[in-house]
């Protein structure tokens, strides 16, 4: 199989897999044929039986395909996307470190699951999704082959899809208080801020997502080489 073509399968089935399984339509017979702990077995073995070829289809095939560009050489390209993996890794702790008021209890009021939205929420309500999507397009924007493009493009497709299915899926799960977070929150970082429906304070500031964020970066920048190859520093 050409080696664009196995890189394209594998992506196309990660993001039809990870997404079909948890929808509305599916995810509550198989929740009500086995359980929803049974569930999230099944739904994390799929994801892992598609992203583990599709990683081992790009390692084997890195560059493959045509080239669409080449602007590594480019410091203001490469200082972009510095800045973008260091908001990548802040997003990624942040997320881990801040509850989604859509977890809260359903005892909770929808005004108190609107005014539960704080730090990197009032940013966006899906930082994690945020991360992987950045993720995805600072690699995409150093990888100019075809090849590299539909794998780290995989990245924001899954996460951009994902946020909108997971809306979805909560809205019809929780009702009204989801859709008071939806009013008060946005999907896309920062417009929430932008039209006044949050308003960023000094407590918001994610100071530990930050610090974690920082020591994260600077990790994988220097073993980078080693783990993945190439040299984020030139």
């Amino acid at each position: 199989m050409d080696p664009v073509t196995a890189i394209a399968l594998w992506a196309s089935l990660f993001l039809i897999t990870h997404i079909g399984i948890s929808s509305s339509v599916i995810r509550p017979r198989i929740v009500n044929a086995m359980g929803a702990q049974a569930y999230r077995g099944v739904y994390s073995l799929v994801s892992f039986a598609t992203f583990v070829p599709l990683v081992l289809a790009f390692a084997y095939h890195k560059h493959a395909g045509l080239m669409l560009w080449n602007i590594r050489n480019i410091a203001f390209a490469r200082w972009i996307v510095w800045v973008a993996m260091l908001i990548v890794f802040v997003f990624f702790a942040a997320g881990l470190m801040t509850p989604s008021p859509a977890g809260f209890g359903a005892e909770m009021s929808g005004a108190q699951k609107e005014s539960a939205a704080k730090g990197i929420l009032k940013v966006s309500r899906h930082p994690g999704f945020v991360a992987f999507s950045l993720f995805g397009f600072a690699h995409m924007l150093m990888n100019g082959f075809a090849g590299d493009l539909i794998f780290f493009g995989s990245f924001p497709a899954v996460a951009i899809f994902g946020g909108i299915h997971q809306d979805i899926r909560k809205r019809t799960e929780i009702g009204d208080s989801y859709r008071a977070i939806e009013a008060a929150t946005s999907f896309f970082p920062g417009a929430a801020l932008v039209d006044g429906r949050q308003h960023w304070t000094a407590s918001d500031v994610p100071w530990k997502a930050i610090a974690v964020g920082v020591v994260l970066w600077l990790v994988v920048v220097m073993l980078h080489p080693v783990l993945f190859g190439g040299s984020p520093l030139g």
